[in-house]
């Protein structure tokens, strides 16, 4: 794909804020394959949500014919960076740095093509060059180059100065870090682009200009828009309650469920930023949606299209058949597997085989905790159900082994959300 082509599509998909000159940049892709990377600090043991559109940024330019360079930051991880932030990011050992580094390669081997020729994706450490690095050899090789007055600017910066915290010199100095990674990756590795989020444009720029002021070649960057939740809040791992690349901490399940929940005015950008669905599908399922709000099409598209991207393609029909399950679907088609998926994410009890059959579903609702006392379930038989079936439609009289779904499984449900699944082991 040509330079020009690769940059349309992005500015299609929504994912161009800063650059640096356009022509020239163009001129660079066109002229051969190129390295390009994105950094990742390792401060947690799973990327975020947040980070998928960087990462499908280094995929896109991997597609076009480039090479991505995905850098898992064991120097800058140690200092932590301070866009975004309030207050001091506390530190990490060293020990704790390597399992994340290690979790997170993973991770985006999942997204990269680590065997692709000429266009394979390298993972690779800052802390491999700036750990040699002396602090006199630091501050003559890298601080001179970078003045006070271009690290003040920063917003990220500015905004701590204001505040009666502070920044410390330690955080200060990540901008100098950064820029020396660039200048290190395009020595060591022919990576003439930096591609990141719009609050990573102050060091990508500190990073071009060290590049010219060292070597004297030109160097580019690029960044995109922050992915926000509805309310403009940023995803990130410090940002409470978060959306996770990893399935320890986010299933499958809890994705789906997640995008199937964003707003109407979200489902457009999200399709276009984080998923490889073509343009004119991501806004004709868009048009569709817009036509019909009411059904959810577009957030089960993207929901469907995240989970596929994230945890696998073989995941997909599983988790929404559970989803399926949950707002009350039938079971006759629910296969064993779905239930699986479905006691990890639903109140479960494990249950001998002798102890369900010739019992009351009545007391089920109490023992499980959907219900105080057999009386409530009682008087309200219509809103409690099993297997889909409320109570008031259901004969009289105990459970039996026909009532276990694959001869294992026990569906109930009060009103339209609180579940219970007995399982017999």
């Amino acid at each position: 794909m040509s330079g020009a082509a690769t940059l349309d599509d992005l500015d299609r998909r929504g994912l161009v804020q800063d650059h640096t000159d356009r022509d020239a940049l163009v001129a660079r892709l066109d002229a051969g394959p190129t390295g390009l990377y994105c950094g990742f600090d390792p401060t947690a043991d799973s990327l975020h949500i947040g980070n998928l559109q960087s990462i499908m940024l280094l995929r896109r330019f991997q597609e076009a014919g480039h090479r991505p360079i995905a850098l898992v930051g064991g120097a800058t991880g140690m200092i932590g960076d301070p866009s975004g932030r309030t207050e001091e990011r506390q530190f990490l050992d060293q020990e704790v740095l390597d399992a994340n580094r290690a979790a997170i390669g993973d991770q985006l081997r999942r997204f990269l093509d680590f065997d692709a020729g000429d266009r394979s994706a390298r993972l690779v450490d800052n802390r491999t060059w700036t750990e040699p690095m002396g602090v006199l050899e630091f501050l003559r090789d890298v601080g001179k180059h970078i003045t006070v007055n271009t690290m003040l600017a920063k917003e990220s910066v500015k905004g701590r100065i204001d505040r009666e915290s502070g920044i410390s010199f330690t955080e200060f100095s990540y901008m100098l870090l950064q820029a020396n990674d660039f200048y290190a990756l395009h020595v060591d590795e022919g990576c003439d682009l930096q591609v990141a989020g719009s609050d990573q444009w102050g060091n990508i720029v500190a990073g071009i200009d060290l590049v010219r002021r060292r070597t004297g070649d030109a160097v580019h960057g690029l960044t995109a828009p922050l992915i926000t939740r509805a309310d403009g809040t940023k995803f990130g791992k410090s940002e409470g309650a978060n959306v996770w690349l990893s399935p320890d901490r986010t299933s499958a399940y809890q994705l789906y469920q997640y995008f199937v929940g964003v707003a109407d005015a979200d489902v457009a950008p999200m399709l276009l930023r984080l998923t490889l669905v073509p343009v004119d599908e991501c806004l004709a399922v868009a048009a569709a949606h817009d036509a019909d709000p009411s059904r959810r099409e577009g957030q089960r598209r993207l929901a469907r299209e995240l989970v596929g991207l994230v945890h696998g393609p073989g995941t997909v029909g599983p988790v929404e058949r559970a989803a399926g399950v949950l707002f009350g679907g039938p079971l006759d088609d629910v296969d064993a597997p779905t239930f699986d998926l479905l006691a990890a994410e639903v109140p479960t009890t494990d249950v001998a085989r002798d102890q369900v059959a010739g019992t009351d579903p009545v007391e089920w609702f109490v023992r499980s905790g959907l219900a105080r006392s057999k009386g409530e379930v009682r008087k309200n038989l219509a809103g409690h159900y099993v297997n889909a079936v409320p109570l008031a439609a259901r004969p009289e009289g105990p459970l039996s082994e026909a009532d276990l779904l694959h001869g294992r499984y026990l569906v109930l449900r009060r009103g339209k959300t609180s579940y219970h699944l007995l399982r017999v082991v």
